[in-house]
């Protein structure tokens, strides 16, 4: 037998066919300790289970995916099902759970999930953090330069060729006085956002103080590689997971990154095309790699 779940916040539902693709049963349980316990429980009683198919592994189904795991029991990473099929199917969270599960037994889903127990994982929470970081210091920079742009000549003129980090410090010393007068009100704001933007910088030096040794302990050598800093270390390390095992070979490399060969031959031509598909961070990652060389 081969399972197959469709995972939600609240409630998973999961279904189970055998070698011959006849649906047994259809199940939900909630999500949580004592629903996974009872979903295997259900999937486990049609049969000897081979493997289940999980969709969302990486969100709304990491926890059962680690329970299944540690149950000893092959996950398989599904994606949701393609629009064609949807449309001639229809959506519901059971068809969705059957449709993971002939994912599986057909071969199509063949990804095996990472178990995001490790280092890693703690990185990728890291990293978060300091892309959030970073998106408020650039929005923070763009507000501060729509203000110079529509404020007084005396102001514009002392802090729009200054660089972002020139003017933010500037801004941040700014005494905007008790006036309420329209210069001073805009000095006031400047001074906010100046000071925001110094505390969003600190922020991301003090992420990166912590995301530093933590790349050198899980891979001391990718740091040294030619073209790789600590950015794209970090993003390259999140893409492999804690069990880079997984990714058997190079080529299964490339197509994690999107940078692999997809054969697009028709008729009388032959030729290939581009993945569009893959981590689009990982890709990023390796074209900075390959632009700093």
């Amino acid at each position: 037998m081969v399972g197959g779940v469709d995972t939600h916040l609240k409630v998973h539902v999961a279904s189970v066919i055998n070698h011959v693709g006849q649906v047994l049963g259809t199940e939900p349980s909630p999500a949580g300790a004592v629903g996974y316990r009872q979903l295997l429980a259900w999937l486990a009683s049609h049969g000897r289970l081979v493997r289940v198919g999980v969709e969302g592994t990486g969100s709304y189904g990491a926890r059962l995916t680690r329970h299944l795991i540690g149950q000893g029991v092959e996950v398989v990473e599904v994606n949701r099902p393609n629009r064609q099929r949807r449309r001639l199917k229809g959506q519901s969270d059971s068809v969705d759970a059957e449709s993971a599960a002939r994912a599986v037994l057909s071969g199509d889903a063949t990804s095996e999930p990472k178990n995001g127990d490790g280092e890693v994982e703690g990185l990728r929470a890291l990293r978060i953090a300091r892309r959030s970081a970073i998106k408020v210091r650039t929005q923070a920079a763009l507000q501060i330069r729509d203000l110079i742009l529509t404020a007084p000549d005396k102001l514009r003129a002392r802090l729009e060729p200054l660089t972002a980090v020139e003017r933010a410090v500037i801004r941040a010393g700014f005494r905007p006085g008790e006036s309420s007068d329209r210069f001073h009100t805009i000095k006031l704001a400047l001074w906010h956002l100046g000071r925001h933007y110094q505390s969003l910088t600190i922020k991301i030096e003090e992420l990166d103080s912590v995301i530093a040794p933590t790349c050198a302990r899980i891979n001391s050598a990718l740091l040294g590689v030619k073209g790789v800093g600590l950015e794209v270390a970090a993003t390259l390390l999140v893409v492999a997971g804690d069990d880079p095992q997984r990714v058997h070979s190079e080529a299964a490399f490339a197509a994690v990154c999107g940078v692999s060969p997809i054969e697009a031959s028709s008729g009388r031509v032959s030729r290939h095309r581009l993945n569009r598909g893959g981590n689009r961070q990982g890709n990023n990652a390796l074209w900075r790699i390959v632009i700093v060389r």
